[in-house]
């Protein structure tokens, strides 16, 4: 192995341990735990065996070097955590915009009632 797998594999398994601790303080989501672990497993085994599976991914896609295959599924991947991240800032100002509007009726509601009580 080169010296690039075992810091792949050190800061990889660091991230894992973080993200298991994050999960323990109530900061991650089961679900999010979930995914970032499996995501992180994926790239333990690559960083594992990074030859093979460029190989095995070139011969799937059909594309003429293993690292261009990479490149191309990292790409993919980058796509799709984005947009997971745009949906979920979508839904977080979803979420500001009704409790902004809770909390502006709310505050009609005790000014109306003061404006009442002379």
């Amino acid at each position: 192995m080169y010296t690039i797998q075992y810091i792949a594999i050190i800061v990889i398994l660091t991230l894992m341990i973080y993200a298991f601790f994050r999960h323990k303080k109530g900061k991650l989501e089961l679900s999010d735990l979930i995914t970032w672990e499996a995501f992180f497993i994926v790239l333990l085994i690559i960083a594992l065996a990074p030859l093979r599976i460029s190989i095995e991914i070139k011969r799937i896609f059909g594309l003429g070097r293993g690292l261009d295959a990479l490149f191309v599924l990292t790409i993919g991947l980058t796509y799709i955590l984005l947009f997971k991240l745009y949906l979920d800032i979508d839904k977080i100002e979803r979420e500001i915009t009704e409790l902004n509007r809770k909390i502006s009726i709310r505050l009609k509601e005790l000014e109306d009632e003061i404006e009442r009580k002379p």
